[in-house]
């Protein structure tokens, strides 16, 4: 793998440390099974692309796709509490809603940015290297937004939204709004994955109506894998342990695809996203097994 290959993996598994804090906040803290990630990704990429193109500052671009995200997943939050859709169904509609929705804002399949300014503008007179202000830039961004998340989980209303997932009629019994929990706890996950991918389309230089499928199985990919490898309980493991999971799995997926003995190409990403995703929720199974036959044996001794 060339350095440049080496440098756009990092950069592009730093984007996708948001996505997996996304989809953490609702597959493990919520228990809410959310597939409008992948509309909301390409939603935070669509209007922030939009926008620049029309003149308005990047950051300011920005913030309104965050605020675009939030609002897809509370619709999704709105379908299912308030119609009692179950909650894959809701975010499949809001989803498949979001697939027009970012023509509609776009205008067309896809924009291009390379031309226009964009977050990392302001930085570009450093003089450091393009490849190396991407990774840099974007990981200080991640970092810094896991350790708001971090904390935020750690706060009283964090550990409401916690205790929501965990067992909602308990939570409700001890006074807590458990809706409010389930609307807050969607907008803020779907907000980081809009932020993904506006983060996105502004450091690859593009915005594509078809560039958010497959985000929900990266985003679950990235979380299994570092559950794996950071088996903790405190909340700011767990969230690096996201970033460090989208790391490891775009390095995978690169190592993969660049092993010429294995004899991969571009087109069969979506096998070897299976595989690894695959392996990722096996292994942690069959270390369990492992280990309960080493201690059933030893009990026997």
């Amino acid at each position: 793998m060339s350095l440049f290959s080496f440098m756009g993996t990092l950069e592009i598994g730093f984007i996708f440390g948001l996505v997996a804090i996304g989809v953490y906040l609702t597959f493990r803290v919520l228990d809410f099974p959310d597939l409008t990630v992948d509309g909301s990704f390409t939603l935070g990429a669509a209007i922030a692309a939009a926008l620049i193109i029309s003149g308005v500052n990047p950051y300011l671009a920005t913030l309104c796709a965050v605020f675009g995200g939030a609002a897809a997943g509370l619709v999704t939050a709105w379908l299912n509490l308030r119609f009692n859709i179950l909650h894959l169904l809701a975010s499949i509609l809001t989803m498949t809603a979001l697939y027009t929705i970012n023509l509609r804002v776009m205008g067309k399949p896809n924009l291009a940015l390379i031309t226009e300014p964009t977050v990392l503008s302001p930085f570009e007179s450093l003089g450091i290297p393009n490849m190396y202000l991407k990774v840099i830039f974007v990981g200080l961004v991640v970092l810094a937004v896991g350790l708001l998340i971090a904390w935020f989980l750690n706060t009283q209303y964090g550990m409401a939204m916690r205790a929501t997932g965990a067992n909602p009629r308990m939570a409700q019994a001890n006074g807590i709004v458990v809706n409010q929990k389930i609307y807050a706890g969607l907008a803020l996950s779907n907000a980081l994955v809009a932020m993904a991918g506006a983060l996105f389309a502004q450091t690859n230089g593009f915005a594509d109506s078809t560039m958010g499928i497959g985000t929900i199985v990266v985003g679950l990919a990235a979380v299994i894998v570092g559950e794996s490898l950071l088996n903790s309980r405190s909340m700011l493991i767990i969230v690096l342990g996201c970033i460090i999971g989208s790391l490891l799995y775009r390095l995978a997926i690169a190592l993969a695809l660049n092993a010429d003995f294995i004899g991969f190409t571009t087109s069969d990403l979506n096998l070897i996203t299976a595989v690894l995703v695959g392996l990722a929720l096996i292994l942690p199974q069959l270390r369990r097994e492992w280990k309960a036959r080493k201690a059933a044996k030893g009990d026997a001794a």
